[in-house]
């Protein structure tokens, strides 16, 4: 969410999608947390997902461009350098509230992705810090800053929005 342009300049700060269709697990977890809506952990919250800061995400872009596949080649990079399963991360974001203060509860509901609960997930993801990449990985003090910021925008949330129980289909 953040980045060094921004630094300070909340004008600057980008979109932050937070409803159960468009938010990614993060963001709607860390609203959750600050508005005091229990953090709604899908089906059994096994599934496993990959994370990249976006402070990270052009640096993986400069480094593919500037270290180009020999001709020929066929290189993919997977642009993620953590993977966490969605109870990991609720736990996670209920700590660093717990650390500011908030009381977090975890809920767990029926899942209304057409996804499997529990599923072999183990993707590589070295090639670009074979590249040179630093990773910002998301530690408590990154949660507490991002928590931080929505605390102080909590006013702003369409609580109706967080969670309507919306149902994908097969």
């Amino acid at each position: 969410m953040f980045t060094d342009e921004v630094d300070g300049n909340d004008s600057l700060l980008p979109f932050l999608s937070y409803d159960e269709l468009f938010g990614t697990v993060l963001n709607r977890f860390i609203v959750q947390a600050a508005v005091g809506h229990p953090l709604t952990v899908y089906g059994k919250g096994g599934q496993t997902r990959g994370f990249l800061n976006i402070k990270d995400t052009l640096k993986c872009v400069a480094l593919a461009i500037d270290n180009p596949a020999p001709k020929g080649e066929l290189r993919i990079f997977n642009q993620f350098t953590e993977t966490f399963s969605v109870n990991d991360l609720a736990e996670r974001v209920q700590k660093a509230g717990e650390k500011m203060g908030l009381r977090v509860a975890i809920k767990s509901v029926p899942n209304p992705r057409v996804e499997l609960e529990d599923h072999y997930y183990n993707p590589v993801h070295s090639g670009l810090t074979e590249l040179g990449l630093q990773p910002n990985y998301l530690t408590d003090e990154v949660l507490i800053e991002l928590l931080d910021l929505v605390l102080k925008y909590r006013d702003n949330v369409r609580i109706d929005r967080i969670f309507y129980g919306a149902r994908w289909q097969a």
